[in-house]
């Protein structure tokens, strides 16, 4: 998180088991090591199930999960699934040829997705989903802090990792379910929430999704699952949510800072990009915000978990305090280290809209003399669909540094059609600088050559390119 964005309040993580149908189940997961699987490993654990699991590389996370009495393997085979097993959950990720999943199918073995595992543990509570091309891991994570912090003992699942709440789940002893609720291959549609929250709809996963009318009409089947004596909290100034959300059968209510906005933002003050302002609902005034996280996109994201919050019972002076002490989630522009007067940041950005709303909040913060970002794109099939849009969302950076695509999902004849050089073509078509290097090592050389005080180094992408960020930073304490 940036610098001066700490917060000293530590939240309780509840990690005793509830009674559940879960106790003594046997679930292994295929795929354990990714963000949204990793959380289903600690809530399923927390409710009394024997866990196991597989993936392809190790990795600290995981150490946590078998710390907590997972059984994890390393590599995917068919023997790593036990001989008693009621149930195996796979990841959007996994092959329909993976062995492991292909073996439990042979033996018989239940088999779900992740999202089936996900909307099952929802039916059981208020659920609680928050949906969107962006915003979703921070705005889950705001509603799944503050109820938290309010004493409301909410169970959650963060598609990333919240420090003040320990982790990137949780299962309390409260009527509430918090959830991302993820758009990719339809996952979404396998959820049925009380209350749900559309932040905005983008192109994006093109390579489940025909077009933009295909996205806005699997977000309108997902708005149909609403509870009909729920809520859903809409994104007043999208027009695509707009015609998501034409036939819904539960109630609407709009947010943004447009006057028609049910929850209206207004009042806006920004100190060194932090916004503070009021938010107004029925009429009057509901509460007024100060929020620790930098950006516009930001207080959107508040405003729309301020109305969630207050339909699960909260005050808003006390939704107010609460997300007033609120500090983010892991990989959205955290504070990785400074050395020799240059900063370091991560961010999960791998969206046009993302890396432009980023870069912009971070100039906005830190006020860097230049701006470094290396930019490791994600999937070959999104960089091609989207190549012009993201050529375009760097204009914030003094310097793109760009290493190959990040290769998951796509078949070998999409990685024949795009390449990272495209991008880096595109970037210095819109005026911007770009240079591409193949390799880490190559790019943390150059990094260590041009970096000098008072710049700032993001790395982003949802790949590991948050590696070059360590060594980086290690090379720079090293050498001064």
């Amino acid at each position: 998180m940036p610098e001066g964005m700490e917060t000293q309040e530590q939240t309780v993580l509840y990690t005793h088991p509830v009674i559940s149908p879960y106790a003594g189940r046997r679930i292994h997961l295929i795929g354990i090591g990714g963000s949204g699987m990793r959380a289903l490993g600690r809530m399923l654990l927390n409710l009394g199930a024997s866990v196991s699991g597989s993936d392809a590389s190790s990795g600290g996370a995981m150490e946590r999960l078998v710390q907590q009495g997972a059984k994890v393997s390393i590599g995917q085979r068919a023997e790593n699934i036990p001989d008693l097993c009621d149930t195996v959950v796979y990841s959007a990720a996994i092959h329909e040829k993976n062995p492991e999943l292909l073996a439990a199918r042979q033996r018989g073995i239940e088999v779900i997705k992740y999202s089936q595992m996900l909307g099952r543990l929802m039916s059981q509570r208020v659920g609680i989903a928050v949906a969107g091309t962006h915003g979703k891991s921070t705005t889950t994570a705001m509603v799944a802090y503050c109820l938290t912090a309010a004493g409301a003992s909410p169970s959650y699942v963060v598609g990333a990792t919240v420090e003040q709440l320990g982790g990137p789940s949780g299962v309390g002893k409260g009527e509430h379910f918090v959830a991302e609720a993820c758009e990719f291959d339809r996952s979404f549609l396998n959820l049925c929430p009380h209350y749900a929250a559309i932040l905005n709809i983008e192109e994006d996963h093109l390579d489940c999704y025909q077009d933009i009318n295909a996205i806005i009409e699997a977000f309108r089947a997902f708005s149909a699952r609403v509870d009909i004596g729920g809520a859903i909290i809409a994104n007043g100034e999208d027009r695509n949510v707009a015609v998501a959300i034409r036939d819904a059968a539960c109630e609407v209510q709009t947010f943004g800072l447009a006057e028609h906005c049910a929850w209206r933002g207004s009042d806006l003050a920004a100190d060194r990009g932090r916004y503070s302002l009021a938010v107004n609902f029925e009429g009057g005034l509901f509460c007024r915000l100060s929020l620790l996280l930098p950006g516009l996109h930001n207080a959107y994201n508040a405003l729309a978990a301020t109305a969630l919050l207050h339909h699960a019972g909260l005050e808003g002076p006390q939704i107010a305090e609460c997300l007033g002490k609120f500090a983010g989630t892991k990989r959205r522009m955290t504070l990785k280290g400074q050395a020799a007067g240059i900063t370091v940041i991560d961010d999960y950005a791998h969206h046009p809209t993302e890396i432009q709303v980023t870069l912009k909040a971070l100039r906005e913060f830190y006020q860097p003399r230049r701006l470094f970002c290396v930019f490791q794109p994600h999937q070959h099939s999104r960089t091609r669909f989207l190549l012009k849009d993201f050529a375009r969302s760097f204009a914030a950076a003094d310097q793109v540094i760009v290493p190959d695509i990040y290769f998951v999902r796509d078949s070998e004849m999409e990685k024949d059609c795009i390449c990272s050089q495209d991008l880096v073509a595109q970037i210095r078509l819109n005026g911007g600088e770009a240079i591409y290097r193949k390799s880490f090592g190559e790019i943390a050389g150059h990094l260590r050559e041009q970096l000098a005080d008072g710049d700032l180094l993001v790395t982003m992408g949802a790949g590991n390119v948050w590696e070059i960020a360590d060594e980086t930073l290690c090379r720079i304490r090293a050498d001064r």
